[in-house]
């Protein structure tokens, strides 16, 4: 990122923090001194990253993502006992987070799609298949453990169990169904211990936006605000995953980007005549990197 551009998104960043009376902001350019210096601070984490167990895939995607600068600033330690949320197959975050767990003597935790739900646009009972195929190799991924998790089912994760929970990408989900937002950070604020993180890394609106209007963007606001109202307190903002190339005005909402690169409405085949070219150059979306916790008695 040009330094001037990163410079605006900081300017932009502290006047909203402002405006709203939030917590200050504590930023970090994302530069690759920044990230090297972030894994060689935990070289557990360091070694996670570098896995060859990593697929190619996912490996391209750290130049946007940043995971041991957005780790490091999340404060994730050794030994922690972590819990994603809704972390796919073979997911981006879980092919770190998981081995670093079992190198460092903690426990993995996996909130799954709740297979009790009805209703669900993908199927439960084979995302829960396709997760633990992705992490059985004990001797990699550890004792992961995995519950079934949803809006009518958030207490099967014991209460004051985690150190660390991850949400990444999933608000503009949530902001469409319902009061789920609320409900989730409520079961969130009960599963981690006093003193626990709440990382949220999550595609960022302009603010004003409708985080119902479906385009995978919600307003930095409506997460900070939910989360407040839960119980957290927001201990501080960064602009290390922030995308200053991101209009945020696709065809296909956030999608158009990579990774997804949509070239049709979804459910539609795809388009070969899209042109991604344009889309490809802006790389993948703006997002927000916070830092809540819950507070010690």
């Amino acid at each position: 990122m040009p330094a001037h551009s990163w410079f605006a998104s900081m300017r932009y960043a502290a006047l909203a923090a402002a405006l709203a009376g939030a917590a200050p902001v504590f930023a970090a350019h994302p530069a690759a001194a920044a990230e090297t210096s972030a894994a060689a601070a935990d070289p557990a984490l360091a070694a996670a990253i570098a896995g060859n167990w990593r697929s190619a895939a996912n490996r391209a995607r750290d130049i946007y993502r940043h995971p041991a600068e957005s780790l490091a600033f999340w404060g994730l330690k050794p030994g922690a006992t972590i819990v994603e949320v809704d972390p796919g197959a073979k997911g981006w975050w879980t092919e770190i987070l998981a081995p670093y767990a079992k190198a460092t003597g903690g426990t993995y935790v996996a909130a799954l799609p709740d297979r009790t739900q009805a209703g669900q646009a993908e199927d439960p009972a084979a995302a829960h298949a396709a997760f633990w195929a992705g992490v059985a190799d004990k001797a990699l991924y550890g004792d992961v453990k995995g519950y079934d998790f949803g809006p009518a089912n958030t207490t099967a994760i014991p209460p004051g169990s985690a150190d660390f929970l991850l949400v990444a990408r999933a608000f503009h989900n949530w902001a469409r169904q319902g009061d789920a937002t609320g409900v989730y950070l409520k079961a969130f604020f009960t599963i981690l211990k006093p003193g626990g993180v709440l990382a949220v890394e999550q595609h960022r609106a302009a603010e004003g936006s409708d985080p119902k209007a479906g385009t995978g963007y919600v307003p930095e606001s409506y997460v900070i605000e939910a989360a407040k109202k839960a119980g957290f307190v927001l201990e501080a903002r960064s602009e290390i995953n922030a995308n200053p190339k991101d209009t945020k005005d696709y065809p296909f909402g956030v999608w158009t980007l990579p990774p997804t690169r949509r070239s049709a409405p979804q459910g539609q085949p795809a388009d070969p005549k899209f042109d991604h070219a344009k889309f490809d150059a802006i790389g993948e979306s703006d997002r927000m990197t916070l830092r809540f916790r819950k507070p010690a008695p």
